[in-house]
């Protein structure tokens, strides 16, 4: 039996390492620490261009979207468009946002270096809005993706609506991002038919975030990394997941789901990327194994060292995750 730690044990404070405080009422006070980008404007001279749209007004969800100032010389409207990225930030689903510099920097490199036309989903956050309210938000963000298809639609986002290849959909997501496109793209075969013409074709999971109960060895090895300390995934899922369940919730363990219910075997092309010196390699090798089991058609990209999700904090070591990703979208190497 694996040894289980709890979330003190390391003697790192979770809390101020998120730099979260935890009211009485089950809130929580984020004081980020990270840069952010507000307005979702551009320089004039940047190559993309980026407009920020409310999704519900009442749940406060919004999307930024990102295209190419330039766009490439074989697009035209009545042939050849962009390939559509929905994009999932991460944080844990505690932290984060559309607007954190760091994730609206590589939206932007995916819309100017793929090129792309590219939706970031601003989900609401746990613990005031636990799982599976991130994937609600980012269903609900599909089906308004979904209404801007119509070509003479009054009302229509003409971005989408002139840009966007429908057909050539991909869900990404950084960490807790990729956790959240893998359960939104199994919601998305539930109601395939009600979201066409989008046509989802593909997952690409950047260290996408998942755990269990039992720890794994990398956790017990790297409890005390300074990027994602073992404390730190233990208080985001505590303040995610619906109260009451552990880790083993199929929201975190995607060992715990049904595959044939949940449809797992035709989820389609799958990206899944990963560093082994990130403390959720184990798992996601784990979900690799599934993906691969069930059929799935599964593309790992896994790297030396590095740490979870380095190419966020660090963009001058991007470049391999955007050329992967690249591939993968336009099938040319991967």
């Amino acid at each position: 039996m694996a040894v289980q730690l709890s979330a003190t044990d390391s003697g790192i404070n979770p809390y101020g390492f998120l730099r979260i405080v935890l009211h009485p009422d089950g809130t929580l006070t984020r004081l980020d620490a990270y840069a952010t980008v507000d307005d979702g404007t551009t320089e004039q001279n940047s190559a993309v261009l980026t407009k920020d749209i409310t999704l519900d007004p009442t749940k406060k969800t919004w999307l930024r979207i990102f295209r190419p100032r330039q766009l490439p010389p074989s697009f035209s409207s009545s042939s050849e468009k962009l390939p559509l990225v929905v994009y999932f930030h991460g944080g844990g689903f505690i932290v984060g946002g559309a607007n954190w510099k760091m994730f609206h920097d590589l939206c932007v490199s995916m819309a100017v270096e793929f090129p792309a036309l590219v939706v970031s989903v601003g989900y609401r956050l746990a613990p005031e809005h636990r799982l599976p309210t991130a994937y609600e938000d980012s269903v609900e963000a599909l089906h308004w993706i979904k209404n801007q298809a119509s070509s003479d639609g009054m009302n229509s986002e003409e971005w989408l609506r002139d840009l966007a290849d429908f057909s050539r959909c991909f869900l990404v997501g950084t960490s807790a991002g990729g956790n959240i496109a893998f359960h939104v793209g199994l919601r998305a075969l539930e109601v395939a038919r009600e979201l066409e013409p989008i046509k989802i074709t593909g997952l690409i999971l950047h260290d996408p975030f998942f755990g269990a109960s039992e720890r794994t060895k990398s956790e017990l090895k790297l409890a005390n990394d300074p990027i994602l300390p073992l404390a730190a995934t233990d208080l985001m899922w505590n303040l995610s997941l619906p109260k009451g369940f552990d880790r083993d919730h199929v929201y975190c363990n995607p060992m715990k789901l049904d595959p044939v219910a949940n449809q797992i075997g035709i989820l389609g092309r799958c990206l899944v990327t990963g560093w082994s010196g990130d403390l959720l390699i184990d798992a996601q090798l784990e979900f690799i194994r599934l993906l691969e089991r069930e059929g799935a058609s599964v593309v790992p990209f896994l790297q030396e060292e590095g740490y979870h999700a380095q190419e966020i904090f660090e963009p001058e070591k991007a470049p391999p995750l955007l050329k992967a990703i690249k591939d993968f979208i336009f099938n040319a190497t991967l």
